[in-house]
Formats: structure tokens, C-alpha cells, sequence
């Protein structure tokens, strides 16, 4: 796994959009579409708890924002940044807009640990990583260096609940 400075950046805003989620009463989760130059094309937050739809999670967001924005050449070379692994909803959605690379901090199993340990509820749907939804895509993580501000960001939710 070869994460770069530009791609820590990102990681990072993905991170602080999950704080601002977590702030406004959502699930701590954030996500950002880069395109193949570098430049972020649209970015969003968890919204399932202050719109009421559980399908409000920002990578599906950005699968909906690129499939009516984006060309299909420019999705496959486009990168998504997430604070936390694709749960299978939105693993499926970024296979079906034809996203490419996906770069996330925390694995989706490495998310469901920290939540069994804190006594929380189990999720309503199953822990799959990405690559078993979607096999085709190129996807990379957990980001060490960032993982203690992701699930400190966990904790926090769960111990609001």
C-alpha cells in the first residue's frame, strides 16, 4: 500500500467532515471525491440520524453526485477518501458508478470491533469489506497514522448514544 501526502490530505479532510457529522448529530463519517488531477469534486457527511434515511452515507452521496456529473471516464479515475471502509450499500453503489481507487482510515471490521468493546448495538447490516462487494476495485487502507483520530471519533458517538 503506497498512501502519498496528497492522499493523506484528503484523508484528513475525510476525517474532519466525519467530526462535523458527529457535531451535527450524525454517525462519525466523512467522505471526498478527488479527481485524476488532484482536485476535490465534492465532498460530504454521514446524514442518516438529522435527515432521518439511513441511506444518507457520504459514499453513497458521492456515488449519486458522480453518476450525474461526472463522465464514466472521469469516475473510473477518480479517487473517494473515507474515514471509515464502505459498508456493502455503498461498496455497491461505487461499483455500479463505476468509481475508481478508494483509499479509507479505518476498516469497516477494525469500526465494529470498537463498537462491540463500547457495548453499542450491532450494525443492521453484515461486515463485508469492500474488495468481497465489489472485487474489482482498488481500494486501500487502514491508514495507521489516522486510525486513533477515527475511532476516537467512535467512541465519542457511541458514548453519546
Amino acid at each position: 500500500m503506497t498512501i502519498s501526502e496528497a492522499d493523506l490530505i484528503h484523508l484528513r479532510r475525510a476525517v474532519e467532515l466525519a467530526r462535523e457529522a458527529l457535531e451535527g448529530g450524525d454517525g462519525p463519517f466523512g467522505s471526498v471525491l478527488v479527481d485524476r488531477a488532484g482536485v476535490e469534486r465534492f465532498a460530504d457527511r454521514n446524514r442518516e440520524e438529522s435527515t432521518g434515511d439511513p441511506t444518507r452515507h457520504p459514499e453513497f452521496e458521492i456515488a449519486r453526485w458522480s453518476a450525474e456529473h461526472l463522465t464514466v471516464d472521469e469516475r473510473a479515475a477518480a479517487t473517494v477518501y473515507t474515514s471509515g471502509e464502505h459498508c456493502p450499500m455503498c461498496s455497491a453503489a461505487h461499483a455500479w458508478a463505476g468509481l475508481g481507487r478508494i483509499v479509507y482510515v479505518a476498516s469497516a471490521e477494525q469500526i465494529a470491533g470498537w463498537r462491540r468493546e463500547l457495548g453499542a448495538g450491532p450494525s443492521p447490516v453484515g461486515v463485508l469489506p469492500i474488495t468481497v462487494v465489489a472485487p474489482g476495485l482498488p481500494v486501500e487502507g487502514p491508514v495507521d497514522e489516522l486510525v486513533p483520530e477515527v475511532r476516537a471519533l467512535i467512541e465519542r458517538a457511541v458514548g453519546a448514544n
